[in-house]
């Protein structure tokens, strides 16, 4: 993932300083690496919470990305609301100050979550000028204030006049703010380049976006047995069923953090659909129905070659997100019992995550995990149908039941319904 680094600030120049914050001009960005440290890693996965591991676990599992982050030259890190063995982060100097800035020699600057100083006692703000106190002297230099701005300078320079936060805590801070917005070229030029404004949407980033997708999407079933795939299509098929309201909605493809925190249902922004993304590949003779959700005569009786079911979850980010099942929503579990019991069908879920799919899978014969693809609805149908092959690896263990979880590759009793960096091909199509 740190190699997005190079794409949003640009690659440093051969000689470079090694570590050192890097922007390389007007048309880039400056990157932020978050959250630090260890918000994977907390106890049931629940957002914001605690992460319990010996300095040595943090070490080997949830520092290294902050390594070659910061040797990309990565030019802020944001730190996470999440604690470490009961320490809120914020609050934490010897992660920020002495490992982060000291021992990793990180020269650009750190930034708080929203309202994350809030969050250091429990109820949150219940001791507001004790929260500003540790973690700017924690090694905190921007904070996000979005609401009380005004009390937070206050109190800040109450404690720097009373010896509370040392002048050189805010040299530290300012030296490190201004070194990237200099490297930026704030200063020269203040505003966005508003010509840059006709990219947004081009037709060579939805080609980009329609690229990522064939390239993410992960077959992970194909065939009730392996001398019988399903996949690719027929795209000359006299009458296909496609099913599901996941398959007609950009927003639910989008999820969360789309237009919205949460994201939500509906045509939020310019896209293909799943759905327009069939329609578009298969001949014009081939009759698409697309039903929401059809009960088993519906799909038993409509003279279905095959069926395309598309499931999965509900938009959402952050503590919304937070799920100790894990399960498809039942309106999901309902459409693959109805379709696929009467009709050979391939299944797609969307999703952030794995689900749990292990009692439905003898019901499809293909499954694809295509994850969120966004606006780019037409790169499902490109690999669905054979234009291109599918080159997605699972990056992520795939679990049976969540009774597993947490379980990583390498574990003694690693038993899942897929492993680690599965993921198959058919054969068929190009790899671009």
């Amino acid at each position: 993932m740190t190699q997005i680094v190079f794409g949003l600030q640009g690659t440093p120049p051969e000689g470079y300083p090694k570590g050192a914050p890097y922007v390389g001009g007007g048309s880039n960005v400056v990157a932020c690496a978050k959250h630090y440290v260890g918000d994977g890693g907390t106890t049931g996965g629940i957002d914001e919470s605690n992460t319990v591991a010996t300095f040595n676990e943090l070490r080997r599992i949830h520092l290294p990305p902050y390594y070659n982050a910061i040797a990309a030259g990565v030019a802020t890190i944001m730190v996470s609301y999440s604690s470490w063995n009961g320490v809120k982060m914020s609050a934490n100097k010897f992660l920020i100050s002495t490992m982060l800035k000291q021992r990793l020699g990180f020269q650009g600057f750190t930034i708080s979550d929203w309202e994350a100083l809030d969050r250091i006692t429990s109820p949150p703000d219940a001791n507001y000028n004790y929260s500003v106190n540790v973690a700017i002297n924690a090694g905190l230099d921007m904070v996000m204030v979005p609401m009380n701005y005004q009390g937070f300078i206050n109190l800040m320079t109450a404690q720097v006049n009373a010896g509370q936060i040392s002048q050189d805590r805010i040299d530290d801070a300012v030296r490190r703010i201004l070194r990237v917005k200099f490297l930026a070229g704030l200063f020269e030029k203040p505003m966005a380049d508003r010509s840059l404004l006709q990219m947004v949407g081009s037709e060579e980033h939805r080609n980009l976006a329609r690229e990522a997708v064939r390239k993410s999407l992960v077959l992970l079933k194909n065939g009730k047995d392996s001398t019988n795939p399903m996949l690719p299509l027929s795209k000359n098929a006299p009458k296909i069923l496609v099913a599901g309201a996941h398959a007609n909605d950009i927003g639910l493809q989008c999820g969360g953090w789309t237009i919205t925190w949460q994201g939500s249902r509906g045509n939020t922004t310019v896209g293909t659909t799943i759905l327009e993304g069939i329609k578009n590949a298969v001949s014009p003779t081939t009759q698409v129905d697309y039903l929401v959700s059809p009960d088993s005569g519906n799909a038993a009786n409509g003279g279905y070659s095959y069926a395309v079911v598309v499931v999965g979850e509900p938009t959402y980010t952050e503590m919304f997100g937070d799920n100790d099942n894990l399960t498809i929503p039942q309106d999901g579990i309902n459409l693959i019992q109805n379709v696929c019991s009467v009709v050979e069908c391939a299944v797609i879920l969307i999703s952030g995550r794995p689900l749990v799919v292990e009692p439905h899978l003898p019901l499809m014969s293909a499954f694809v995990a295509a994850w969120l693809p966004g606006s780019g609805g037409q790169g499902v149908a490109d690999v669905l149908f054979g234009d291109y092959d599918f080159q997605g690896k699972s990056p992520r263990t795939w679990f049976k039941n969540v009774n597993q979880l947490p379980m990583n590759i390498g574990d003694q009793s690693y038993d899942p319904l897929f492993p680690y960096n599965f993921g198959l091909t058919t054969g068929v199509g190009k790899t671009g």
